[in-house]
């Protein structure tokens, strides 16, 4: 695999356990993961806390959890685009990003863990606490991700090489 590839793949890093299978295990439909990298701007930003629903209802314009297909020990997050003959078709949402299924193809349904329902942006250390930065952050810090976009279509054919 192009080690390029791996150092600009969004990433999810689960914060405790990993796998649907942990999850199912312990009887919790529901992790956290951790993104690293920016394929996913402006929907997730480097450092965004993820809420994941493994086992959740999977459908095109939803952003999901999965395991690399070329790397399976690597988690990473993308939006599901259309399933197709082999699996899901996913795309980051940052087009200038690479890492996604015009490198590697379509997903296999297996390889895809959970659903991600709401990030978390947490507080930047060391940033000034004025009432008016916090007010903005406890407004802006949770939300829920979701499924598609306005204007994705446009988005899509300029995206699908």
């Amino acid at each position: 695999m192009d080690a390029g590839v791996e150092r600009r793949a969004e990433r999810a890093v689960p914060m405790s356990g990993s796998g649907r299978e942990r999850q199912a295990e312990a009887g919790a439909p529901f992790g956290v993961a951790e993104v690293t990298g920016v394929s996913m701007v402006p929907t997730l930003l480097h450092g965004d806390q993820l809420l994941v629903h493994y086992g959740g209802r999977l459908r095109p314009g939803c952003v999901a959890v999965m395991r690399h297909p070329l790397q399976q020990d690597l988690l990473i997050v993308k939006r599901l685009i259309e399933r197709r003959d082999g699996g899901w078709w996913v795309l980051g949402d940052n087009p200038d990003a690479e890492g996604d299924s015009r490198v590697f193809g379509a997903v296999p349904p297996e390889l895809v863990l959970g659903r991600v329902r709401a990030r978390y942006r947490p507080v930047t250390p060391g940033r000034q606490r004025s009432p008016g930065v916090t007010l903005s952050w406890l407004f802006s810090a949770v939300r829920p991700v979701r499924s598609g976009r306005s204007g994705r279509s446009a988005s899509r054919r300029l995206r699908a090489r």
